[in-house]
């Protein structure tokens, strides 16, 4: 994206999107010494800013009330809807400082509109991209002091809807609120991307044909914590779904995406109306394309994996997601067996990759897509 672009859009009013964010400063800032006592150490999701965006949706009345105020409890009704049905969906992205002090963020309108498709497949409202991009730029904006500096941090950001309507008859409700909140997010390796141990759920399905694995929902995550417990018994440190029909396709992890690297340079990765359309897989996967690597979207059988890795053909894994960016795979173990990595440690391609991807999104090197989104000027 050019200086140029990128400088209208900073400058954007709210007009511009049909909603006005009116701004109520907290009261209660932490001070600056606190804050940079939790930056210097921030883990993931521990500790969140100042402030909040919030919109609010009814029926009748659509979008309004879009603003950014104190970062505080949410006040529900018991008889919420989403406390009785789960209408419920999140997003999760994140923004980065270059080094000129600038704040960007990583193709923010696709989350956007993969935010409107789970929101179609809850029954939910759908927020317009123009208005989620907005309400992120603002919240930046407000509590740019908390976006991190030191290499390989970020600002994380959780965009949610829930369904807030009191009433407990089985419909979709007609009043729900949009959020987002903000965390700020060490390094995910702290000494370079680890291989993991990945368990195979038998037992467990995390979505159904026709269900809701496409949307990015809670109901989702919930359903893959007894088998990711299941993993960390077994000494894993995430949990593989098959496909819930025939038992033998690929699906996905309890919250990334699966790619296998064959010897010719071929990137596999699983094809389902079940799985989540990954943002982070999707660029790696052009990525790839770009260096004129062949990348295959489509069914996947376990037997290929494991006769893959047996007769050579089959030479990397790894998973991918907003949090890690890319977290190569040392084995896939299950009941009775085991499929190894036929490399020691994590394999060229998977962090040449990975490499790429954080270059453009740290502005460490050319963005040819127009991936990112500048949200703050330089300091």
């Amino acid at each position: 994206m050019s200086s140029e672009t990128a400088s209208s859009e900073t400058a954007s009013s709210d007009a511009a999107f049909g909603l006005e964010f009116a701004t109520t400063p907290s009261p209660e800032r932490r001070a600056a010494a606190e804050r940079e006592e939790i930056l210097a150490d921030p883990g993931f999701g521990k500790h969140f800013t100042d402030h909040m965006a919030t919109v609010q949706w009814t029926l009748d009345g659509g979008w309004h009330d879009a603003s950014i105020h104190p970062y505080g409890p949410l006040s529900l009704d018991p008889s919420a809807s989403v406390l009785h049905y789960a209408q419920e969906i999140f997003e999760g992205l994140k923004a980065y400082r270059h080094t000129d002090g600038a704040v960007w963020s990583f193709r923010p309108e696709a989350n956007a509109r993969r935010f409107q498709r789970s929101a179609r497949r809850l029954a939910l409202p759908e927020l317009p991209v123009e208005t989620f991009v907005e309400s992120i730029r603002r919240l930046v904006r407000t509590d740019v002091d908390w976006v991190p500096s030191a290499p390989e941090t970020s600002l994380y950001l959780r965009p949610f809807m829930i369904a807030t309507e009191s009433f407990l008859g089985v419909r979709a409700a007609q009043a729900v609120a949009y959020h987002c909140i903000a965390s700020p997010a060490g390094a995910y390796f702290t000494s370079g991307p680890k291989p993991v141990s990945i368990w195979l759920s038998t037992e467990y399905a995390r979505a159904g044909k026709g269900g809701t694995g496409a949307a990015k929902t809670g109901g989702n995550y919930a359903s893959s914590l007894l088998p990711q417990q299941e993993a960390y018994e077994h000494g894993c440190q995430q949990v593989m779904f098959l496909d819930s029909v025939e038992g033998k396709y690929l699906e996905e992890l309890g919250g990334m995406n699966v790619v296998l690297v064959k010897a010719d340079g071929t990137l596999v990765t699983p094809d389902s109306d079940s799985i989540l359309e990954g943002i982070t897989r999707d660029s790696i996967l052009q990525l790839a394309e770009d260096r004129g690597l062949r990348v295959e979207r489509r069914r996947v059988t376990l037997d290929e994996w494991r006769d893959g890795v047996a007769d050579g053909s089959i030479t990397e894994a790894f998973a991918c997601g907003t949090a890690a960016v890319v977290t190569p795979i040392a084995e896939l173990r299950g009941e009775g067996f085991t499929i190894g990595s036929p490399t020691v440690g994590a394999g060229e391609l998977t962090m040449s990759l990975r490499n790429e991807l954080t270059d453009i999104q740290y502005g460490r090197r050319p963005d040819p897509h127009g991936w990112m989104t500048r949200l703050t000027d330089p300091a």
